[in-house]
């Protein structure tokens, strides 16, 4: 069973949105299904077939949170240290072309949100910085072509 890694505030979202799915959006959607039914023939009953639909898709999304959560591999970022990348790193790096800086911190790919700085382990920029200390330069190959970062600077936040 191949582990999740995740931060310890990734788990907290995942485990937030599991408890909010089984306690409020499971009994309102049994909730729906009941009403729907109390309406008669089912076989033409819209809100019968789209509550039974949410239904599959609510407890779709419980199982897949439920696996992620099974195999969740916690790492708590504030107890690593170190020059070199490595998973929960924020880097600071600065685009040779653009001269534009960018801030971004390797998460788990659930967690990935490259508008607020997050970005996915198996993400191409992760790729090419795991492993690099500062001073290095990273090329990735972006839909625009190669660009290269000087990575400027490694925290652990």
């Amino acid at each position: 069973m191949e582990k999740v890694p995740m931060t310890v505030a990734g788990y907290q979202v995942l485990d937030d949105e599991l408890k909010r799915l089984k306690s409020v959006e499971r009994p309102s959607v049994i909730a729906a299904i009941a009403e729907a039914r109390s309406h008669g023939d089912l076989s033409e009953n819209a809100e019968y077939h789209a509550a039974k639909e949410r239904q599959g898709w609510i407890e779709g999304q419980i199982a897949e949170i439920e696996d992620k959560i099974s195999r969740a591999q916690v790492i708590d970022v504030s107890k690593l240290s170190g020059n070199q990348i490595k998973f929960g790193a924020t880097v600071t790096v600065v685009d040779e072309d653009t001269e534009e800086e960018g801030r971004y911190q390797v998460v788990g790919e659930h967690e990935a949100d490259v508008k607020s700085g997050k970005i996915s382990l198996s993400s191409p920029l992760s790729r090419a910085m795991i492993g690099k200390e500062v001073g290095d330069v990273v090329e990735v190959q972006t839909p625009g072509g190669v660009k290269a970062y000087e990575i400027l600077k490694v925290e652990w936040l």
